[in-house]
């Protein structure tokens, strides 16, 4: 399998980020996007490939153009104000509370902040979502790394892997969060409709629900998007995520979302996926965008699942059956000891190969 992958991610340089108001040391760092690819590598069954260069137009597609303007110059704006910040994250945010009983178009008249500690909050959504000096050029690298595998797809291949840093698919038209800039899987299905003029399916496999996904496909009928997740009601993104959910206008029908108890196991978490993946061969299209995330698994520090890393190649093996073309993107999963074989065993599934089993396992199930 052909593994696209862009070094320009390690500009994306994180240290810590907040929860619940206190510094704690960063989940999503590029440790975790090395390890996949040494995995990758040692392996020797994958082909690593850089991305091409696609340009802003993709993003533009989906993203209001000003939150990615705000994103390109959020940093030197934090330098012109000497802001001695770590790291660039809000503590204000511009919540639907604040403005009720104004009508629409008082609440649209709102300017944008001028101070860049207010504009991070305008196009913010958490304040989880630390951003630094190489931010911007390590989301547009993971774009590109997203729709390098989307040519590799529609120039043929039956699957390919993006391994994207950082995430995506809790980025919304306008709004960054969730340690997500830009969303990758939604710039790639949306490049795939222009392309193809098919419909496509996104099936989100990350332990947290894709809000930015669900929202930028909300009232389309053209992408179909199917998530299995963490209930909302205990996790990230608590706002979004449930199952009554399920689109409007020309979207109504087209978004399932599965939230999940705790501890869920391999035989139940296999039970979600044959609901959405018969959801998915439910509907029309030759292409299937993945947003593959494995903080689904038992021992990722902010997930509450039970899964093992043999269910993963089992997932990638169902995956594949659907005679799907696959373009399979990288979201969380924050077990790094485990990471790598994680991928690694999910898309040995896709391929059809064994599981030579993972050495991590062990460990992984040690209390």
């Amino acid at each position: 399998m052909k593994v696209v992958y862009s070094a320009a991610h390690l500009a994306h340089d994180v240290e810590r980020e907040t929860y619940l108001g206190q510094p704690i040391p960063a989940y999503e760092v590029a440790e975790r996007a090395e390890m996949i690819r040494t995995t990758l590598v040692d392996d020797g069954g994958f082909e690593l490939l850089g991305p091409t260069d696609h340009g802003e137009a993709p993003i533009a597609a989906v993203h209001d153009p000003a939150l990615i303007r705000f994103l390109e110059a959020a940093w030197a704006e934090v330098e012109r104000a000497r802001l001695e910040l770590p790291y660039l994250v809000a503590d204000t945010y511009p919540t639907f509370r604040m403005f009720e009983g104004m009508s629409p178009e008082a609440v649209a008249r709102q300017p944008e902040p001028a101070f860049v500690g207010g504009r991070v909050g305008w196009w913010g959504l958490d304040s989880s979502n630390p951003l630094v000096a190489g931010t911007y050029d390590a989301a547009r690298a993971a774009v590109d790394v997203a729709l390098t595998t989307v040519d590799l797809v529609l120039g043929g291949e039956a699957a390919a892997y993006g391994l994207c840093r950082p995430p995506g698919h809790h980025a919304a038209r306008s709004l960054a969060g969730g340690y997500c800039f830009f969303n990758n899987a939604a710039i790639a299905a949306e490049a795939i409709v222009r392309a193809t003029g098919e419909r496509v399916a996104v099936l989100d496999v990350d332990y947290h629900h894709g809000n930015g996904t669900q929202q930028i496909f909300w009232r389309r009928g053209d992408v179909f998007y199917a998530s299995i997740h963490a209930d909302p009601a205990r996790q990230y993104p608590f706002f979004l995520g449930h199952a009554h959910e399920t689109g409007e206008g020309d979207g109504a029908g087209e978004n399932l979302n599965l939230p999940q108890p705790a501890q869920l196991s391999n035989d139940g978490y296999l039970v979600a996926v044959d609901r959405a993946l018969e959801a998915i061969l439910g509907r029309p299209g030759s292409i299937l965008v993945v947003s593959l995330g494995f903080d689904t698994y038992g021992r990722d520090p902010i997930g509450d699942f039970a899964l093992t890393t043999e269910v993963y190649h089992a997932v990638g093996r169902r995956v594949a059956s659907t005679g799907r073309r696959l373009v399979i993107l990288q979201e969380g999963g924050y077990f790094r000891p485990a990471l790598g074989d994680n991928v690694r065993t999910w898309l040995r599934g896709v391929e059809g190969r064994d599981d030579p089993g993972s050495p991590t396992e062990e460990v992984a199930r040690a209390p």
